[in-house]
């Protein structure tokens, strides 16, 4: 149990920085799929379709191998990336996609009226955005972006293949010393099923805190 609980502490924090990294990268996208500028808007829609139509374990892959490789057949000189910044970059890159669409549903989901209202008192429309739809957007998109934690808290579990010793691969690195592979593999899963839920239970008390702000406001 205590192997586990250092896995289990790694897979949080690898979760929380590549989720906060997808969120930057989520918000600059998000707002780019909705630009009036049609190289801008295909580009973001181009890396959102690349990223979330291909399986994230190839995209692991990519970034810790191919990436390599192929500095390797440019410059002749191995160039290996850890494999903890490999796994978290491709984490991070794989969140911004989903957290993207996420984003570009949130301002959507804004009444146009306040935009046009914004624009009518002289806004420009990057301040309309920011101080008057960006605001508004961001607390509808809190809960989905606690749904995203969860997802990738589980999808950490895929860096074991790089050697990335999270939740997974602790208990695979002790199974293979002591070929408990039955109590250890529960193990690993009541400790995922415990943070889910923990993060679930986290989600919901923020929506109904928002849920009363917005009754209040």
């Amino acid at each position: 149990m205590p192997l586990l609980l250092v896995g289990a502490v790694t897979t949080i924090w690898i979760t929380a920085i590549a989720v906060s990294v997808g969120v930057l990268i989520g918000l600059v996208v998000g707002v780019a799929r909705l630009s009036e500028n049609v190289l801008i808007r295909g580009l973001s829609r181009i890396y959102i379709d690349c990223i979330r139509g291909t399986p994230l374990l190839v995209q692991i892959l990519i970034i810790y191998l191919g990436i390599p490789n192929l500095l390797f057949v440019i410059t002749k000189q191995q160039m290996p990336i850890n494999v903890y910044v490999a796994g978290i970059t491709a984490c991070a890159i794989n969140s911004g996609a989903y957290v993207a669409e996420i984003v570009r549903a949130g301002i959507q989901s804004i009444d146009r009226g306040q935009s046009e209202a914004a624009r009518s008192l002289g806004m420009t429309r990057a301040q309309t955005m920011r101080y008057i739809i960006l605001p508004q957007a961001l607390k509808r998109i809190i809960p989905p972006l606690g749904n995203e934690f969860i997802a990738m808290l589980k999808d950490t579990s895929l860096l074991s293949v790089i050697g990335v010793e999270e939740l997974t691969r602790k208990g695979q690195l002790y199974i293979a010393v002591t070929f408990a592979s039955f109590p250890v593999y529960l193990g690993i899963l009541l400790m995922y099923l415990a943070m889910t839920l923990s993060i679930s239970r986290l989600i919901t008390l923020a929506e109904r805190r928002l849920a009363v702000s917005d009754r209040s406001d």
